[in-house]
């Protein structure tokens, strides 16, 4: 007797229905139903009460459904245990500003759990890495997700949302961001990316008209400047150890402030790809564990 009956029996009792079971098992409603004839044959019992419009499993068909089960468990356990190591190399895309703060834990994370897997990663912009993405020059991509959900083709994973603040130096007084304003020069994040567009146009909401006194190409280097106390600008939240390193003040932006989502995503027929996974996971661990609110 073929073990894989067994498996479309229990497939069976999980989805309800042998056409539901077909569907999951990638067999014809006609194939799963001979194989239950088969079984039946082998058994010498009915395994499914056919006296109804709907056929319904019979004790006996729960009873093996349930042994089953616990012999595919330990199948799928001992498989997982043996699974041979991931070799290779694969290519991460991520935004700039995730180069300093995310990959070094996710290289971490990826060095002690798969040290045989080789990992190249390259920065861009989201838009650019979409697109070298799609074209199969990147496995995975950690960037800002569109607005509009992202292509449905991708395989998406959120990361975690980030709120943009107001930061100003440590040291400057009072908490009105009026205030801030105009005390100190607005130090502008770079426009030519997502998140520094949305960051200006935010900042002209609040101050009409406003310029900028300079422009910076990195959140790094727009805290080390509002840190020295040379300016006040709008951020993606920061965490970790970013903050410590350039302490600033942040001021919540209200219930009205931008968030931008972070996010994962691969072709969609790579999800069952272990070494896009891999990076996946990495990610999920790193934000999770590490990174608190995304350490940008």
């Amino acid at each position: 007797m073929k073990f894989e009956f067994f498996i479309t029996l229990d497939a069976i009792l999980r989805h309800g229905s042998f056409a539901a079971a077909a569907d999951d098992l990638g067999l014809t409603p006609s194939a799963v139903s001979l194989q239950m004839k088969r079984l039946e044959e082998y058994l010498g019992q009915p395994l499914f009460d056919r006296s109804a419009r709907t056929s319904r499993p019979t004790p006996l068909a729960r009873e093996l459904s349930e042994n089953i089960r616990v012999a595919l468990d330990s199948v799928e356990a001992v498989r997982t245990r043996h699974t041979v190591a991931l070799t290779g190399r694969v290519m991460l895309g991520t935004i700039r500003s995730l180069q300093p703060t995310l990959v070094p834990l996710v290289l971490a994370e990826i060095s002690q759990r798969h040290p045989e897997l080789s990992v190249r990663v390259i920065q861009g912009d989201s838009v650019e890495l979409l697109d070298q993405l799609k074209a199969g020059r990147l496995d995975g991509v950690a960037l800002i997700r569109p607005t509009s959900g992202g292509s449905s083709r991708l395989y998406w994973h959120d990361l975690v949302e980030q709120p943009f603040v107001f930061v100003a130096p440590p040291d400057a007084t009072g908490r009105s961001i009026k205030t801030m304003i105009d005390r100190y020069p607005w130090l502008q994040f770079d426009t030519s990316l997502t998140s520094g567009r949305v960051a200006a146009s935010h900042m002209h909401k609040l101050a009409p008209g406003l310029k900028p006194r300079f422009e910076l190409e990195s959140i790094e280097a727009v805290l080390a400047m509002v840190s020295a106390g040379l300016g006040v600008s709008i951020l993606p939240q920061v965490r970790g150890r970013m903050l410590s390193a350039y302490p600033v003040q942040e001021i919540s932006l209200g219930k009205n402030a931008p968030v931008r989502q972070i996010a994962f995503a691969c072709r969609g027929p790579d999800f069952d790809n272990r070494r896009v996974m891999a990076l996946r996971d990495a990610l999920v661990i790193s934000y999770g564990e590490k990174l608190e609110m995304g350490g940008e």
